[in-house]
């Protein structure tokens, strides 16, 4: 069975503290932040490119002072400022400054879309990461439940070795099994340290200790997600960004190729001008325009468009890449989390067997019938079909996560992509 893919998918998991830790690492990832940036930076260059398309007016103010010959042969000076306004404007008849602002729109979508993406890598890792704590403190759970048992082993095993009904063999072995399972939980305490450090830098906060919420059994396993290949294009942000890249890279092709036909500009001045000469200001203004055809430009007007049909084609290899990764990526999710079903069914097999082996050999062990090392091999058999089911478990939720991921979330629209 399949589910379709809500906007907040990591609810699914049933844990509010893996949700708040979630929304919180969305918005406050410096990844994230720079994201958004990036989305700025596209809008600022596509408003600068829709400028291309307008008028351009100024105004500026000329002046200065003159000494010359007068017509009756006699020095003069003079001062004269003239204030005036310019105005220009370049005929886009050839389609390059639209070809320009083409561009940069499929770059401003570009870059949402790419925000999407690094929303969704923060996600998931926030949401792999939360589950990995989880795993942690169930094996701290389960080495502590198991040091606890052979605590008293090791207290059973020396009261027998006190009067005498074993040997100090079986006195040292039960030693030997405490320790061999005390040394394993300094080393998984400091590994809990360096994830939930992990965890609150990923969430935007100073390393520290992170809130649990359930347990790592507790966490539900959602419905896998449906992943039809034709959903998944509209559903994966890079396969999106990757588009507008194609796109962005074809307008500036189209840039490129305009730049060989003729610029026509149109250019308009009006003003007056002061002087001491004059008794009043004179009104001045003129109009008129050009067009300038490129002959001989070395070879670079050419080199400019090789270069930008080398970048398209670039732009469309990528996006072919992109797909077909996320197409594999979907594949490979599917098929380990398939495998991971028959391997826990099997694993919970294993352990009702091994348990029930550590019961015979405890008690024949007690009623000596058996020597302590019948009861050491089932000891271990049982703490590495606990340790291996919780991994099976971790890697069922962290494959479920990525799985989200691969599909790329909910189809990308206005309501989830920050415009």
């Amino acid at each position: 069975m399949t589910a379709p893919i809500e906007a907040d998918w990591w609810n699914s998991f049933g844990d509010p503290q893996l949700s708040r830790l979630v929304e919180r690492a969305r918005l406050n990832n410096p990844d994230t932040r720079i994201a958004a940036a990036r989305v700025r930076e596209a809008r600022a260059t596509e408003q600068a490119s829709r400028g291309f398309l307008l008028p351009a007016i100024g105004a500026g103010v000329e002046g200065g002072l003159q000494r010359d010959v007068s017509p009756f042969g006699r020095a003069q000076e003079s001062a004269a400022i003239q204030p005036a306004f310019r105005a220009t404007y370049e005929l886009d008849l050839f389609g390059k400054n639209a070809a320009r602002v083409d561009a940069a729109e499929a770059g401003v979508s570009a870059s949402l879309a790419a925000q999407e993406a690094t929303r969704l890598s923060v996600t998931a890792a926030t949401a792999s990461g939360y589950i990995t704590l989880l795993s942690l403190y169930a094996r701290l759970a389960v080495l502590e439940q198991t040091l606890e048992a052979r605590a008293l082993a090791l207290k059973f095993a020396r009261d027998r070795a006190e009067v005498g009904y074993s040997s100090q063999l079986e006195l040292r072995q039960a030693e030997a099994e405490y320790q061999a399972t005390a040394q394993l939980i300094p080393p998984l305490r400091s590994q809990i340290a360096r994830q939930e450090n992990a965890l609150s830098v990923l969430s935007g906060d100073l390393p520290g200790a992170i809130e649990r919420g359930g347990t790592l059994a507790e966490l539900q396993l959602p419905l896998p997600p449906d992943t039809m290949p034709s959903e998944l294009l509209r559903r994966r942000p890079d396969i999106a960004a990757a588009e507008y890249r194609l796109a962005a890279a074809d307008a500036q092709m189209r840039a490129a190729r305009a730049d060989f036909m003729p610029a026509i500009n149109l250019g308009a001045t009006a003003g007056v001008t002061i002087s001491d000469l004059l008794a009043d200001p004179i009104g001045i203004w003129s109009i008129g325009g050009s067009i300038l055809a490129p002959i001989f430009q070395g070879g670079r007007l050419k080199a400019q468009l090789d270069g930008a049909t080398a970048r398209r084609d670039q732009a469309a290899w990528a996006y072919r890449s992109v797909v077909l990764d996320a197409l594999r990526e979907v594949e490979d999710r599917m098929a380990f989390l398939s495998n991971l079903e028959d391997q826990e069914t099997a694993l919970r097999a294993q352990l009702d067997a091994v348990a029930d082996a550590l019961r015979h050999a405890r008690n024949r062990y007690r009623a000596g019938y058996t020597p302590y090392i019948e009861q050491i091999d089932a000891q271990r058999a049982l703490l590495g079909v606990e340790l291996s089911l919780i991994q099976t478990r971790t890697d069922e939720l962290t494959a479920m996560v990525g799985l989200y991921q691969a599909t790329g979330g909910p189809p990308l629209s206005a309501k989830n992509v920050e415009r």
